[in-house]
């Protein structure tokens, strides 16, 4: 069975897990965590990157650091994972969700402004498949209207919008090292904060709501509760884990990179011949290979798609339900507008396999089965 995601190793993991052990110090903010910090901050040219237990509660961090309250109003797409919206209803404030293009998966630019009320107070554009959202429009549209951006990059690390490191385009970023990305320490992310002035409160709500951090580097003789906050510091093993990759972090994005371009002029015939949509990158960005998707004429197809791919040991899967569908979105949000694209675009979306390690062999073979199956050779 061909799997489709095969969390990414290098070989010196247990070496710097060893490292922190023998170091006697295996809780936050340790050395590893320090030199990730340090590789972010250098690779995203950010003010400041922080390391989190996740992509989620740096999430979080961003909505505590927007100050987002009971009444406020954040539009998003309703195509994203649930931890976009989880950081603002939280916080008690009402997810709008703006359609998307059907392009790029993205949140439609042009839908964002008529979304405005005067309630609003922040937009979480997501970076989907690490393709950037047309970020110059959204940020004119914030800078007008006097909104937070927060960019939820989970799939972004290594993209660029026009020379620009995903994440750090908006006010705070949001990245994911979950197992299922591209550099992963199981779980975990990192908050990407553009405004040195907004670094000493993310150090307090993510040391519990003190000043520790500042304690640690010798600026105070002792620490003490400061603000409410929580614990959103990784283990220093995770850290350790992430590390081993970010030394590799080229290496890995170049090898996917060569699968998802594998599979992009494999399958262009079928695009050609109008069977199947590939995946569009706009002028100006740059992306990272995170997934490589196709879509099928509608669900019926593609289920019938991922059965035969998986009778052909191929492990492929469909991506996000919209939120404004489930039970949550309809508590917590409302959708502004008509849904033109987002449920039904979100239903012809099929993710092959793609990962750090696959051979040139097993990517030959899903193509042809893809081929097989719409009958193309």
């Amino acid at each position: 069975m061909i799997n489709f995601n095969v969390p990414p190793f290098t070989g010196k993991e247990m070496e710097y897990m060893k490292q922190a052990v023998d170091a006697q110090k295996i809780c936050g903010d340790g050395a590893f965590t320090k030199k990730d910090n340090a590789w972010l901050e250098n690779k995203t040219k950010t003010s400041k990157a922080l390391l989190t237990t996740s992509c989620t509660h740096a999430l979080e961090l961003a909505a505590l650091l927007a100050n987002i309250k009971p009444g406020d109003e954040v539009i998003l797409p309703s195509y994203t994972f649930v931890s976009t919206a989880d950081a603002f209803a939280l916080r008690g404030a009402t997810c709008v969700f703006v359609d998307i293009r059907p392009d790029t998966m993205n949140i439609d630019e042009k839908l964002i402004e008529q979304a405005i009320t005067d309630k609003t107070k922040a937009i979480a554009p997501v970076h989907y498949a690490g393709v950037s959202c047309e970020m110059d429009t959204i940020m004119d549209i914030a800078k007008r209207h006097n909104l937070i951006v927060i960019e939820d990059a989970a799939q972004g690390i290594m993209s660029t919008y026009k020379g620009k490191a995903l994440g750090t385009i908006g006010d705070f970023g949001a990245l994911s090292f979950h197992e299922t990305k591209n550099y992963s320490m199981g779980e975990g992310g990192a908050i990407l904060i553009s405004d040195p002035a907004k670094v000493e409160m993310a150090e307090i709500f993510r040391e519990k709501g003190t000043d520790r951090s500042k304690f640690f580097r010798g600026q105070v003789d002792k620490y003490t509760w400061q603000n409410f906050g929580s614990s959103y510091l990784p283990s220093e093993l995770n850290a350790a884990y992430l590390y081993a990759q970010l030394e590799l972090a080229d290496e890995i994005n170049e090898a996917r990179l060569h699968v998802w371009n594998k599979y992009y002029e494999g399958l262009k015939c079928l695009k050609d011949a109008g069977k199947i949509e590939l995946p569009f990158i706009p002028e100006g960005c740059v992306h990272n290979a995170h997934m490589f998707y196709i879509k099928a004429a509608d669900i019926k197809e593609r289920s019938e798609l991922i059965a035969f791919l998986k009778a052909n040991n191929i492990m492929s899967v469909f991506h996000y339900v919209p939120l404004h569908s489930a039970p949550a979105g309809q508590k917590f949000g409302r959708f502004s507008g008509e849904d033109v694209y987002t449920t039904k675009e979100s239903e012809r979306l099929t993710r092959l396999p793609l990962y750090y390690g696959l051979k040139d062999e097993e990517v030959d073979y899903i193509i042809e089965k893809v081929k097989e199956f719409y009958n193309v050779h």
